[in-house]
């Protein structure tokens, strides 16, 4: 009662910080401390070590380690990415409810609420906008939540009699995608759609709506979810599904992670596994300005005939160096099928030797089994393509691509992404298209993520798309174009191990002279909610478009005090930017 008292004088409401008269007692620390049986950790970061002695043994060890996905997963004060300069730095909550079952989880959400606390989730730690993270608050850590179960014949809780049992798996909130694969198809024999970087959370994929490298044939992961087990602002356990809570289920399809409760276990549909998967990379350099701009106008005539279909997945780059990098991958093809495909593309290169100078490689096409994909042979690891956990006693399956490596402690410069509708793949638009991506690359170098737009996939999984609150630009698109720059691992005050805030601004100034000609071209292109820019002013429409709205009033139904708050999540905005306000 005095609480709103004070938030009707002042006009907000405040969370309560460490040293505020609010701040729970120790005594109440050990009274949640024994409520979850001992699961409750003071958080330190490991950085606080190297501020103290930048040069030491240790210090050089944690940087190294940075590195490693796998150890940045595990540690509770850690996020997979360091920070963003000028946006946010990763800093570790006072302390965290490392959970291991739901009752955890509803125990650390009921204290967090009584105690006015500003309270966070995080599972895989993969934030780019750092919504796993946030000073002076209660982690809810679900990283040891990661079960996996393969099941033959699932039929969601209220669904008895209304659907047919599908094959499916159950996987924790901690759950790795690495994990996932490892059981569903490695083990199993079947696929399930999830991230294409193996160590993101499966949770935080689904609650993003979830891209992977097959989603021009599978879709959305989101759009495979069946089932999520969620707990919510007022600490009740509740299932979704099509049959229970529909519209909290349509919600964490694609609503944004953490914004509308703590998912504790999700249930996915597992589809049949194509004979094949493969890969095509290759590297071209176009010897002049002229023509790498037309180049770019081969590709993506290419593109267009041949491989805007469920076959196609992954990336083609357009560098600021007037090179091409295609690094894609394709699920029902044998190797002299994909091989027959690329002929064409590769018989114009070879018409203009002086033109374009294409990087020889023998295994520029590969074709293997799919059940084998994601398992870590001998010679993907001699090859450099999947690398392991090296961390003493670490399990096998802890593995993840080598080409992720990058991301693994990077601080970001910059990012922004924007869906490019399929439309301008059309006879007349192509020229356009690709003369704008050109001009982009003037400023700075630009991907297109072809499996993170859903045209020419099939209607079935276009349709699941549309049942989520994913932004519906992502159905009509081709591609999500992303512009990007990071550096290794730093931190602030850490002499030696800073970040370098000069190069990064004139970074992130490019980065947003390259997407401004992308805009001329798309004005109001949406934006991937996982792969965005973090001052984006309009992030409503970016993220959700037409869906916001219904996404605010569940948000509402659900989470009516706002105590679930994300940097951008929805109902955000209503809070100051650090989420312990409420402006009213």
């Amino acid at each position: 009662m005095l609480a709103s008292a004070q938030a009707a004088v002042s006009g907000a409401l405040t969370r309560v910080r460490p040293g505020d008269p609010g701040w729970p007692s120790e005594a109440q620390w050990n009274e949640l401390s024994q409520q979850v049986g001992n699961a409750l950790v003071k958080v330190q970061s490991p950085l606080v070590a190297c501020l103290n002695a930048p040069d030491s043994d240790d210090c050089r060890q944690l940087f190294r380690e940075l590195k490693n996905p796998y150890f940045l997963g595990d540690e509770v004060g850690l996020t997979q990415t360091l920070g963003w300069v000028d946006a946010w730095t990763s800093t570790p909550s006072v302390y965290a409810v490392a959970a291991r079952n739901t009752n955890d989880v509803v125990v650390a959400v009921n204290f967090a609420r009584r105690n006015n606390l500003r309270l966070v989730v995080k599972g895989g730690g993969h934030s780019y906008q750092g919504t796993s993270n946030a000073p002076d608050s209660l982690l809810v850590w679900t990283r040891k939540m990661n079960n996996i179960t393969v099941q033959d014949a699932f039929v969601g809780t209220g669904c008895e009699g209304h659907a047919a049992p599908v094959r499916a798996v159950t996987a924790g909130a901690g759950a790795l995608w690495a994990h996932v694969y490892d059981a569903v198809t490695t083990k199993a024999g079947g696929y399930v759609q999830g991230g294409g970087c193996m160590t993101v959370g499966v949770a935080g994929l689904i609650q993003s709506g979830g891209f992977g490298s097959f989603s021009k044939a599978y879709g959305l992961a989101a759009g495979s979810l069946l089932e999520a087990e969620v707990v919510t602002a007022d600490g009740a356990v509740r299932i979704a599904n099509a049959c229970t809570n529909p519209d909290l289920f349509w919600a964490l399809k694609g609503g944004g992670g953490g914004s509308l409760g703590v998912v504790t276990r999700l249930t996915l549909r597992v589809h049949e596994l194509p004979e094949t998967f493969g890969a095509v990379n290759m590297t071209i350099k176009a010897t002049s300005t002229s023509a790498f701009r037309r180049l770019i106008g081969v590709i993506i005539d290419f593109y267009n005939q041949n491989l805007m279909n469920p076959h196609w997945g992954e990336q083609i780059r357009f560098r600021r160096d007037n090179v091409l990098t295609i690094s894609m991958v394709f699920q029902g093809l044998s190797r002299s099928e994909a091989q027959a495909i690329w002929q064409p593309f590769m018989d114009t290169l070879a018409a203009s030797p002086d033109d374009f100078k294409v990087e020889f490689s023998p295994l520029k096409i590969v074709a293997i089994s799919a059940r084998s994909f994601w398992a870590p042979t001998l010679f993907k690891k001699l090859l450099g393509f999947i690398s392991t956990d090296d961390r003493p006693g670490a399990p096998d399956d802890n593995i993840f691509w080598s080409g992720n490596r990058g991301e693994a402690g990077q601080v970001l410069h910059g990012y922004e992404s924007a869906w490019l509708p399929a439309a301008l793949l059309q006879d007349d638009r192509r020229q356009t298209l690709a003369d704008t991506l050109f001009a982009a690359t003037r400023q700075w170098s630009v991907s297109l993520h072809v499996n993170k737009g859903l045209a020419g996939a099939p209607a079935e999984a276009v349709a699941a798309a549309r049942n989520t609150a994913t932004n519906l630009a992502a159905l009509d698109a081709f591609a999500l174009l992303i512009a990007g720059a990071e550096g290794p691992p730093a931190y602030p005050g850490i002499q030696g191990h800073e970040p370098d805030t000069a190069l990064a601004r004139r970074d992130r100034q490019a980065i947003g002279r390259a997407m401004a000609e992308v805009r001329k071209l798309v004005p109001d292109a949406g934006s991937y909610v996982a792969e965005s820019n973090f001052f984006d002013a309009d992030w409503q429409r970016s993220f959700w478009g037409s869906n916001y709205s219904r996404l605010l009033a569940i948000k509402d139904q659900y989470d009516p005090d706002g105590l679930f708050f994300v940097h951008h999540g929805v109902g955000s905005e209503r809070w100051s930017a650090d989420g312990f306000t409420k402006i009213v």
